[in-house]
């Protein structure tokens, strides 16, 4: 098969989506297997690449520039320069831009997966805010948790991978780091910076971090040279 018939035959599976009723503004960069179901209503934006045994629902917006392989999205799911592995994604939700959701990860309804979050063999529940900069690996999240910027579930020590355990309405604080196995109890909070190695109870707030300690006049030798050499290009 040349190239030629390559684009023929992907132009004809566009066509057919677009007499079921899915929006497409231009065919360039977009790839879409012959297994591939879309609903109707769905936008499917530039540089989207659909493989696998992939479903999408209605009222989609998918891309621009996202790849999703043998993944089922729900209706009015937001899809946004990501990719997705053998995943599923309920209804409300939105992903990126930036995201990565890799194989086993089950995102709740109208959940928000923000830029450069990865989520791994997870389930998130329904309206947990994940805004940025996070890794979710090996964990069972509840609903309407938010995360900080910076949370990192630790589920690899080298040997053998361990599970988190988040509850309802609890917060993570920015730069948490929760070593697996541990369990974060509903609505309990972790203070920002923290490393958490035991289960928090309901409730409570979890602080794991050293005590701050100020030594007058140690930088200013340390950072002299450093301050000279800027200020003299100014």
């Amino acid at each position: 098969m040349n190239i030629t018939e390559i684009e023929s035959k992907y132009l004809e599976i566009i066509n057919k989506h677009i007499n079921n009723g899915v929006i497409f503004f231009t065919s360039h960069g977009i790839v879409i297997d012959e297994g591939v179901t879309i609903g109707r209503g769905t936008v499917i934006y530039p540089g989207t690449i659909l493989l696998g045994d992939t479903h999408i629902g209605e009222n989609c917006k998918i891309g621009p520039n996202s790849m999703l392989t043998n993944c089922t999205l729900a209706d009015n799911v937001t899809f946004n320069s990501s990719q997705g592995t053998d995943s599923t994604v309920d209804s409300g939700a939105t992903i990126g831009p930036f995201s990565q959701l890799r194989p086993g990860s089950r995102i709740g309804p109208k959940v928000k997966i923000g830029d450069f979050v990865e989520v791994k063999n997870s389930s998130v529940g329904e309206g947990t805010s994940i805004a940025h900069l996070t890794y979710i690996g090996d964990s069972d999240v509840g609903r309407h948790v938010n995360f900080g910027c910076g949370v990192v579930t630790v589920n690899y020590d080298g040997q053998s991978k361990s599970r988190t355990e988040i509850g309802d309405f609890a917060f993570i604080g920015c730069n948490t780091n929760l070593i697996a196995p541990v369990k974060v109890g509903e609505g309990a909070y972790t203070g920002a910076g923290s490393t958490i190695t035991k289960d928090v109870p309901r409730q409570a707030l979890a602080v794991a971090r050293e005590k701050q300690t100020n030594i007058d006049n140690w930088a200013k030798e340390k950072l002299s040279g450093y301050i000279k050499k800027h200020s003299n290009q100014e």
